[in-house]
């Protein structure tokens, strides 16, 4: 390892307790000292670093929990069970592989497509539990990823009957206990609740292990807090639709996660920003004042346990129901105190704009604050908050007035009547007058100004600006992982056809838990290549697909034959929590400061667009991705992307590029599936956490999403590209697509796929990755007037001033 890996390694491992969440705790943990345990569950030996796909790191190596543990000095007395599990799990694991393979033929879809992000659930097993040890954990493991939903079943959301069999017996049978999540997304505990002691350990990256030992031994004391509720399946939503082919109907609107469960009044298992500490904390509600419609309010924080540790404050506003119905409460801000020791304090001052609380009317096309009492709350989690002020406002407000450009679904938005709490007559009371919050109205009628050295370009020479980089005079296809020539296993990069007019190409590495370059490489005179053996495809999925499909599917994201007698080179890039993961830290500086650490490797390896951060809501419990994404909140999600895209573009020459724009939440058919959803539940849900993240960081970059929105692609979508992004909310930066690829059709999609000269057409910069058909597309739409050069040519302008922005 080299020194940059060490240091970088060390900040996630000494940071990485933020992100774990202490769902229960009786005070047998931590332990006084390694010691001899026993240790059993898929988590123990197949640790999940991270989720599959884009969010994958090739890091240089990673330990199992098992290995992690002993590193820190404990000793696994339970090696007979983990050896009978390896065996029917591998086993299991050939079984399943054939199972998906016929059912790819069986319903005519491409193998390589079919088996993305395919995990087989947690097989059934009768190993006897033998007590060794004293002490005992269960690691539960889950995986997901690109290309594939989870699914209500036993293995994956529920628990197997297996794993709920032998937890509960390990709870019964041994003096302390502890059940261990290494999960990327929530699962149904409800059989497991009697068991006294769980963390959420997630998917913390290469040494998962370390962490835990940490944990186990008081080293860390865990302070997260769920982003997402956590409930029995049953008890979700079971409004609008998910896992659709076509069409996915978001008919709940607006009441997504504990807007939903506050509103109906169901106690989930745990709720939204729920987490537990080995230490105890009070909160004292010092003051709550207004000036203008910034209300600011000040809680005292003491730690009132024995352990040193961290809490985060809450706070939440219940908004007045008038014509507009509104959940019962939504988070307004939040914040998170320095490491308390016992008895040691801190008061928190906690603002928020009112105006930023307003909510959408699709009648008058506008935000609005209805006159009423807007009740403030405080707590640590969303089902534990105190009222401490209520602020009336004597009218009503048009804060923006818009338009409505997003199309209509086929549905009505279910309307829920939240519970009305009494508020208590010692309670803060303040005024807000009307007239202190402006109306702004937005102009959509913006000249842009076009570059002078793009003017001089021939069509031909326009079109290459509009498309990713690509060979002309290759046969192949241009997929992620050999999409660049500049940094071997790169996602793509922008046109260098332009060179002799001084434009470079922008390189471009994905994300979203650090860069994701090719492991082992070469070099020759047309550039650099990953290697097939520099694992650019897991395993997993690889099982899953014939010889034909395994050696294509290699060779297409990242691997061409390496030549022999060539140079292999090393590069290894650090993996950071998964975002879930790093939102549950409820820390903003812990976000920058891993941003900092991904700009920092930009640099290194010469990389100037991050994919990433991805902010898509966690809509549903199901989506495959939700591991790669922050939370079912849009401000934790909004909030926690503008960290770290700030510390990455700190680095000069390096930056972000969010995604994925819009409505982005399940992976069912992804790349041409149509996201019904009112302009309502779009601007309150689904676009705030980005135009937060916009207006508060200026993202250099942004990538559109797969799915069509309400009918029309998103990458297509002119409302939502040029009205609200750039007209609504100022952005500068750049729109890309995602990795358009027709290869990536189902046979049973009734939508197509996007197109170039559409995407150019809606004031997208740049169609990825990028290939020969794509461009012919947009030269042949410019000669015969299907798109205008002057909109190619604002385009262009937007991709060549980014170009000398960040390469120079």
């Amino acid at each position: 390892m080299q020194q940059y890996e060490k240091d970088h390694l060390a900040l996630v491992l000494e940071n990485a307790a933020e992100c774990t969440v202490l769902l229960k705790s009786n005070g047998d943990f931590p332990l006084g000292a390694p010691q001899a345990i026993d240790a059993f569950g898929a988590g123990l030996r197949y640790t999940v670093k991270g989720g599959t796909g884009s969010g994958e790191v090739n890091s240089r190596f990673t330990y199992t929990i098992e290995e992690g543990l002993e590193k820190e000095g404990f000793r696994i007395t339970s090696k007979s069970w983990l050896d009978s599990y390896d065996a029917i799990r591998t086993l299991e694991r050939k079984a399943f592989a054939k199972a998906v393979k016929r059912e790819a033929i069986a319903n005519h879809e491409n193998p390589f497509i079919y088996c993305m992000g395919r995990e087989m659930p947690e097989p059934e097993y009768t190993i006897p539990l033998e007590k060794k040890s004293e002490v005992a954990i269960y690691v539960v493991s889950r995986n997901s990823g690109e290309g594939s939903d989870r699914r209500p079943v036993p293995g994956d959301v529920m628990l197997s009957n297996s794993e709920v069999r032998d937890i509960l017996e390990c709870n019964r049978k041994y003096e302390k206990f502890l059940l261990v999540l290494n999960v990327g997304g929530a699962l149904d505990l409800s059989p497991v609740m009697e068991v006294e002691n769980i963390l959420l350990l997630s998917q913390l990256g290469v040494d998962c292990g370390k962490v835990l030992a940490d944990i186990m031994l008081g080293k860390q004391n865990p302070s997260g807090k769920l982003t997402t509720t956590w409930a029995a399946w049953e008890d979700y939503s079971s409004e609008g639709t998910f896992g659709d082919w076509n069409d996915t109907r978001y008919v709940e609107g607006i009441y997504v996660g504990y807007r939903y469960f506050d509103s109906i009044g169901k106690k989930p298992l745990f709720p939204f920003g729920y987490g537990l500490s080995y230490t105890s904390f009070t909160l004292e509600h010092m003051a709550t004042s207004v000036s203008g419609d910034m209300i600011t309010t000040s809680v005292k924080v003491k730690n009132v346990g024995n352990a040193t540790g961290k809490e985060v404050v809450q706070v939440y506003v219940s908004k007045p129901s008038g014509k507009l119905d509104q959940p019962y409460q939504e988070l307004a801000a939040f914040a998170k105190t320095m490491a308390l020791a016992p008895s040691e304090e801190e008061v928190l001052e906690l603002q928020f704009k009112l105006s930023d609380m307003a909510s959408y009317d699709m009648d008058s096309a506008s935000y609005v604050l209805e006159a009423g009492d807007y009740i403030i709350r405080v707590g640590n989690c969303s089902s534990d908050t105190k009222i401490v002020g209520v602020a009336t406002l004597n009218e009503i407000v048009t804060v923006r007035k818009v338009k409505n450009c997003l199309g209509n679904p086929d549905f009505t938005d279910i309307r829920l009547q939240a519970p009305v709490d009494e508020i208590p007559a010692e309670v803060v009371r303040l005024t807000i007058d009307a007239s202190a919050i402006p109306t702004t109205v937005v102009d959509y009628n913006v000249e842009y100004e076009i570059d002078e050295r793009v003017k001089k370009l021939s069509n031909e020479e326009l079109s290459y600006l509009a498309i990713g980089g690509f060979d002309p005079d290759a046969k192949g296809l241009s997929v992620i992982g050999n999409a660049a020539i500049h940094v071997a296993g790169a996602a793509g990069e922008t046109t260098s056809q332009l060179e002799k007019y001084g434009l470079g190409a922008l390189i471009m590495a994905d994300g979203p838990a650090g860069l994701r370059l090719a492991k082992e490489y070469y070099e020759d005179v047309k550039g650099a290549h990953a290697a097939l053996s520099g694992g650019a495809i897991p395993q997993s999925i690889l099982d899953m697909m014939g010889p034909v499909s395994r050696f294509i599917a290699q060779l297409i994201t990242g691997g061409s034959k390496t030549p022999k007698n060539v140079e292999l080179k090393e590069q290894a890039c650090t993996m950071i929590p998964i975002g879930t993961a790093i939102a549950q830290s409820f820390n903003l500086d812990l976000a920058l400061c891993f941003g900092d650490l991904v700009g920092t490797e930009m640099e290194m390896f010469g990389v100037h667009l991050w994919l990433a951060p991805a902010l898509n809501i966690h809509r549903s419990i199901l989506c495959g991705r939700n591991f790669e994404y922050y939370s079912e909140d849009p401000l934790v999600s909004g909030l926690m992307a503008a960290a770290i895209t700030q510390g990455v573009q700190a680095h000069r020459g390096r930056a972000t590029t969010i995604k994925h724009y819009a409505a982005n939440n399940a992976e069912t058919n992804r790349y041409c599936n149509n996201s019904q959803v009112s302009e309502r539940a779009m601007r309150e849900i689904y676009l705030r956490g980005f135009e937060i993240c916009v207006k508060t960081s200026q993202p250099h970059a942004l990538m559109t999403s797969y799915n069509l929105l309400n009918g029309t692609h998103t990458a297509e979508h002119r409302g939502l590209i040029e009205d609200i992004l750039r007209r609504e909310w100022g952005y500068q930066g750049m729109v890309m697509t995602d990795w358009v690829m027709t290869m990536m059709e189902s046979k049973r999609s009734k939508y197509r796929n996007s197109l170039s000269e559409k995407v150019a057409a809606a004031g997208g910069d740049l169609f990825m990755p990028g290939g020969k058909k794509d461009y012919e597309r947009v030269v042949k739409a410019l000669q015969d007037g299907r798109l205008e050069r002057k909109q190619l040519e604002i385009n262009g302008t937007r991709v060549v001033r980014k170009t000398q922005e960040l390469i120079g």
